[in-house]
């Protein structure tokens, strides 16, 4: 693909980076809150009393609710914008954090983390449309990886800080102060975000029906380019998701045998993985199109072999090297993820974006959610054993690659020749 910015893309410059980091910074503060559940979860046991099976209902409804509205999102992005969006956004997810740091039981709280996961839904397809409007198109990738190293340092806040606050100061203070953090990015969203730049009005579009909310879907499901990200999606991220957002902490506390606070750097590690291997695939993606999918795949397979190792050592407990070379690796899965937006982008015109995003977006979550939800049966079936409960991420990435495989040659057809289609209509004579 050409890395020539195409006519009518977006300048980009310093004006775009200050908008976009706008966007960026409502995705960073969704993603504190979203993760908030994994330095509490054995808090949040003892707090409203329930075993694993409960626990993870916390996080597998959040993920529900954020995977179900996925495609809502993107259409309601494409047709509001990105401004309205943020904005609705970022008071659901507050409202919700706020709910959670107050709620006396088990069922409000629930509800709590359920509106959280409505409002986070939100922010990161916005933020992906965003950067289309603020940027040319060869800039995606690298713009799309900033974006989720950006969002992986709310996790590192949520790591560093928040798990301080919560045992310093106790939940509610710690739950109710960080919900501060969604009123100011709202503020900036009202008062200074922009959907695009001044002469790079999108088209117009029929926005209106159910018509056109079946056409977007199926248009945008047809292009094999959307399938393969929603598939490329779904076998990379999940992992690490599975271990930040809950499992992470109870398998090295309890089944590991490590202190809290090492156990806590293991996790920040993890995120600080995450936010230099971004750095390296969005270059890499950028300058060679052709490594998204060696790139996915060997992810996916060196998280596999990585897991497999920790799991079935021979003693009771993986030794320290072992756990730091697993949690090294699970910071590879977010970046890896993200290729998968790089498949779906170019195989769909700038008005299908969001919903094209949506589908892919709805991957990684619905793995993750089912992930969540067969640990936390496996641990109360087996009394606890993470061995057996683990070895559900194995089943899901088989399913993940297999799909992968499947379409990834449809998919290389459809791009040249959506790549030769747009080159002939670039150089046709006005």
């Amino acid at each position: 693909m050409t890395n020539s910015t195409l006519p009518g893309d977006p300048p980009g410059g310093r004006r775009a980076v200050a908008i976009w980091g706008i966007g960026v910074c409502v995705y960073f503060v969704a993603v504190i809150f979203r993760t908030s559940l994994g330095v509490a979860g054995l808090d949040a046991a003892d707090r409203f009393h329930v075993g694993a099976s409960a626990l993870s209902t916390f996080s597998i409804l959040q993920l529900l609710v954020y995977a179900g509205m996925q495609i809502p999102v993107g259409l309601l992005v494409d047709r509001l914008g990105t401004k309205k969006v943020l904005s609705i956004g970022a008071v659901l997810f507050t409202a919700g954090q706020l709910g959670f740091a107050f709620s006396p039981s088990y069922g409000t709280a629930l509800a709590s983390r359920a509106l959280l996961g409505c409002g986070d839904a939100m922010t990161f397809i916005s933020v992906l449309r965003l950067g289309t409007r603020w940027f040319p198109a060869r800039r995606g990738p690298l713009v799309a990886q900033f974006a989720g190293l950006i969002g992986m340092a709310g996790n590192l806040i949520s790591t560093l800080v928040l798990a301080r606050l919560l045992h310093g100061l106790g939940w509610t203070p710690a739950f109710a102060g960080s919900a501060l953090a969604g009123a100011v990015v709202l503020v900036l969203v009202l008062l200074f975000l922009k959907d695009h730049p001044e002469g790079h009005e999108p088209e117009p579009f029929p926005h209106r029906g159910s018509a056109y909310v079946r056409r977007q879907i199926a248009a945008s499901w047809r292009e094999p380019g959307t399938r393969l990200g929603l598939w490329v999606h779904f076998t990379t991220q999940f992992p690490a998701m599975v271990f930040l957002l809950l499992w992470g902490l109870p398998f090295l506390v309890q089944a590991q045998g490590l202190s809290r606070a090492t156990a806590g750097d293991l996790l920040t590690l993890v995120v600080v993985s995450n936010m230099v291997v971004g750095l390296v695939y969005g270059q890499i993606v950028a300058r060679h199109h052709a490594a998204r999918l060696p790139l996915a795949l060997g992810t996916v397979m060196a998280t596999a072999l990585a897991w497999a190792a920790a799991l079935l050592y021979p003693a009771d407990r993986a030794p320290m090297w072992l756990l730091v070379a697993l949690c090294t690796v699970l910071g590879a899965c977010g970046p890896a993820s993200m290729i998968g937006f790089d498949f779906a982008r170019p195989a769909n015109p700038p008005e299908r974006q969001g919903t094209a995003s949506g589908i892919t977006n709805m991957g990684g979550f619905t793995a993750s959610m089912t992930a969540l939800f067969a640990i936390g049966v496996l641990l109360d079936a087996t009394g606890d054993d993470y061995t057996v409960a683990f070895s559900t991420l194995f089943v899901l990435q088989a399913v993940g690659v297999s799909q992968i495989l499947r379409l990834r040659g449809q998919a290389a057809r459809s791009e040249e020749r959506l790549v030769a289609s747009r080159v002939e209509t670039v150089h046709v004579p006005a």
